[in-house]
């Protein structure tokens, strides 16, 4: 039964079909597969000056590079001697395959399927007069955008190549910081229309086996039509994923990516997607900033307090206050009380409805600021605050004191390094300020409490979401939680990971 007593559809089941296209390997079934295409181009090519045998080249149009096609396809088939001299077509086949085309890659396909997937991967095919086989060779073009600085990770001190959308470029990225032969590049093909490549990444004999299988298997199970956004993959590989919080990390800096795999954990590249995943991930990993490993000990650990306080901080600050002002005026001093009482004499609501509305104020303004142009949404976003902000003040409709805690508690929430787990924080500040007006600090610790208990009972990829702070099936708790240690006597990698190789340095 769906909304409303309407009676729901029955579910049918996603078609499996493999191989996607049956039936002979002949070139008047490739364009049946491609009619209606404009970018599917053939052509006839002589073998040799004589001519004595003619091939027909396919390829689309757009997906492969023309010089490519020019120098290292026809230039050869029309003035290689050797080829004119070959007596059969399988002949001539064998003489290209033994590297009379001046090509990297070249590969015979005798399936309809294959030859499909090839021409729509950038590559190009060599039909012979009279054979069931055909020649692929790859001519594909390699537009793409550059290697970049990161645009929304800040780099104070760090590596300032970012990921680009290419899959082949991310990885030679990844094979630059790590230049060990150990590291492992397993490939799926996750999407039945997109046909994404999903890289899985690795050190062979410091990951634990046991993850690269359970990331590998839950890629397997995948069976969506395209992976065109974040979510198609994140929402997949966490099995029953039923919180708001991050269960793995993403990044586009190529050396937090890299640092991650050295620790022991998986990464995942997605074609099309500037961004590498990393799990598992817990909620120490969100609150850590790449830089801090680049910074002092002392400033790092600071800088991490301070961004626990902030965490705190956006989560109960508004529920704090309506929670006192509504129940335990006791708590607040006299003068402050006096001051409070003052500003909300004109004020025709409750506490807590004036809270809820700038929260919810607050959340439009950072929408609106990200979905307009880049140009005038900060603008918009800062002016927006401070208008809206003062003439509710000035109206009388909202208390200075709450705009005062709103905007503290907003603030706070910009520190978080991961917005994934700033945007969990904000949903779990509306529920705590709903609480705090129905019970007061009871209700309070009862949300705060239930979110403990919540985060406990998560875990990403068998480790337990609260790692450090907690640990899984009694195993002693290693590592820091808050406070980073000086690098040097950081001997050993995360407990938690289950690393085939503990030590990291001497």
């Amino acid at each position: 039964m769906g909304f409303f007593g309407r009676k729901r559809a029955p579910s049918v089941p996603h078609p499996r079909k493999e191989p996607r296209f049956d039936g002979p390997l002949t070139l008047e079934r490739l364009e049946q597969i491609f009619q209606d295409c404009v970018d599917f181009t053939k052509r006839p090519v002589s073998l040799g000056e004589g001519g004595a045998c003619t091939l027909t080249l396919c390829y689309l149009s757009g997906m492969v590079k023309m010089e490519r096609v020019s120098d290292y396809v026809l230039r050869p088939l029309a003035q290689d001697e050797a080829l004119a001299r070959c007596g059969t077509p399988r002949q001539a086949m064998e003489e290209m395959m033994g590297g009379a085309l001046y090509n990297l890659s070249a590969a015979e396909r005798t399936t309809l399927d294959e030859a499909a997937f090839d021409l729509v991967a950038g590559w190009c095919l060599l039909f012979f007069p009279g054979e069931s086989a055909v020649l692929s060779l790859f001519v594909g073009t390699e537009e793409k955008r550059s290697i970049s600085s990161p645009s929304n990770e800040t780099v104070l001190k760090g590596s300032r190549d970012a990921f680009v959308e290419s899959l082949r470029t991310n990885t030679s990225i990844v094979r630059r910081h790590l230049k060990t032969p150990e590291l492992r590049i397993r490939e799926q093909v996750v999407g039945r229309q997109s046909v994404t490549s999903v890289d899985i990444l690795y050190i062979e004999g410091l990951t634990n086996p046991h993850l690269v299988e359970q990331v590998a298997a839950q890629l397997a199970d995948i069976d969506i039509d395209a992976v065109l956004a974040t979510g198609n993959i994140e929402e997949y590989i966490v099995p029953a994923a039923r919180t708001a919080f991050p269960l793995v990390q993403y990044t586009e800096r190529s050396d937090r990516f890299c640092a991650g795999l050295a620790e022991g954990r998986v990464g995942i590249l997605i074609d099309g997607l500037p961004l590498g995943y990393l799990a598992p991930g817990v909620l120490g990993d969100f609150l850590q900033a790449p830089q801090d490993k680049s910074e002092s000990w002392l400033l790092a650990s600071a800088l991490t307090l301070l961004r626990y306080l902030c965490m705190l901080g956006t989560l109960l600050l508004p529920a704090l206050y309506v929670a006192m002002v509504t129940f335990h005026q006791e708590m607040i001093p006299t003068r402050l009380a006096l001051s409070i009482i003052a500003a909300k004499q004109d004020v025709p609501f409750r506490s807590v409805f004036e809270v809820i509305v700038l929260l919810l104020a607050f959340e439009i303004l950072q929408e609106a600021g990200l979905r307009l142009p880049q140009s005038i949404g900060q603008t918009v976003s800062i002016i927006g605050g401070l208008v809206v902000g003062s003439a509710a003040v000035e109206a009388k409709i909202i208390s200075p004191a709450v705009l005062i805690v709103v905007a503290i508690a907003g603030i706070a929430g910009y520190t978080m390094p991961s917005q994934e787990l700033a945007g969990a924080l904000r949903i779990w500040r509306f529920l705590l300020a709903l609480l705090a007006s129905a019970a007061g600090l009871f209700g309070v610790v009862a949300g705060l409490s239930a979110l403990v208990i919540h985060l406990a009972g998560i875990e990403s990829f068998g480790v337990s979401y609260l790692t450090p702070f907690a640990s899984n099936a009694g195993e002693q708790v290693e590592g820091h939680a808050v406070f980073r240690q000086p690098l040097p006597q950081v001997k050993q990698r995360p407990a938690a990971l289950k690393t085939r190789n503990r030590r990291n340095q001497k």
